[in-house]
């Protein structure tokens, strides 16, 4: 698959849309959803007005819950947080089951290249650490997801420790991480707009090559007709993390792809959300 097929592939999430999925499985406890938007999470003279900025999704009179940092796909060049409904509605649906969400915008290719998007993700996650306390919120219960360059994302914020370390903190305050659909291993040449042309810098950009003992544990999420760079992938980077010891599972979602995972991962009775849901469960536990 080419360069090119690969990006009107991935970027066809902002242009298809899907049936309904099966009828909402009420939690065991539903909440009601405040909505904060636009909340700047950097400032400044080189701040961007759309760009650095996210949506909080927050369950209204719950106290110390766990909150997912979201991050967006649309193959590094399109996608925004309000995008469809799609994100807003996927923000909705953790915070009615008591998880908030940060919904977060970032810039996007040709106008930056890496690593300035993950950057933007870094920042988005340095401020819900620092602000989600204020709203009833624990930041020692913080998560990251993301769905295809959302989902490299958030893997490479969670593996390589550049990033955060630029705002004072370590990936210790990942609690877990939650790629989904993801890339995970940045060839030489892949899309040049994105990643530039660099060898060195194409395998820094790459989970696979951060992977080491003491990661957060990791959920990764595919669909079972996922793109090819995206099943294969998932399984390779699942199973790197286990030959170090790091706690990680894979997650494959019958009767999906690409697009349609994400599509139908609002409902609460999505396998994909109800995984996503019993991992954050679990791992705010320990």
């Amino acid at each position: 698959m080419t360069d090119r097929a690969i990006l009107i592939a991935l970027a066809c999430l902002g242009f298809t849309s899907f049936g309904s999925a099966a009828e909402n499985v009420p939690a065991a406890k539903q909440y009601e959803v405040q909505t904060l938007k636009d909340l700047a999470y950097h400032e400044g003279d080189d701040a961007d007005p759309i760009k650095h900025k996210l949506d909080l999704y927050v369950p209204k009179d719950a106290k110390d819950y766990p909150t997912v940092v979201f991050v967006h796909g649309g193959a590094w060049v399109f996608g925004d947080k309000s995008q469809l409904g799609i994100y807003s509605s996927i923000g909705k649906s953790l915070a009615r089951q008591g998880i908030a969400a940060a919904v977060v915008n970032y810039r996007l290719s040709p106008k930056v290249q890496h690593p300035e998007h993950v950057k933007d993700v870094a920042r988005a996650f340095a401020w819900t650490h620092q602000n989600i306390a204020k709203h009833g919120g624990n930041a020692e219960k913080l998560f990251v997801c993301g769905h295809s360059a959302g989902g490299h994302l958030t893997a490479l914020l969670a593996s390589d420790e550049t990033y955060l370390k630029a705002h004072n903190l370590s990936l210790k305050c990942i609690k877990g991480a939650v790629p989904m659909s993801g890339v995970y291993l940045i060839g030489e040449g892949f899309l040049p707009q994105v990643f530039g042309k660099d060898a060195e810098k194409a395998k820094l950009a790459s989970p696979l090559a951060h992977v080491k003992a003491d990661l957060p544990p990791f959920l990764i999420i595919h669909a079972d007709k996922d793109m090819p760079l995206c099943d294969k992938m998932s399984a390779t980077f699942c199973n790197a993390l286990k030959d170090k010891q790091c706690t990680a599972e894979l997650c494959e979602v019958k009767d999906r792809n690409h697009m349609s995972i994400i599509m139908s991962f609002s409902k609460e009775s999505d396998p994909a959300m109800q995984a996503l849901v019993s991992f954050v469960r679990k791992q705010s536990e320990k």
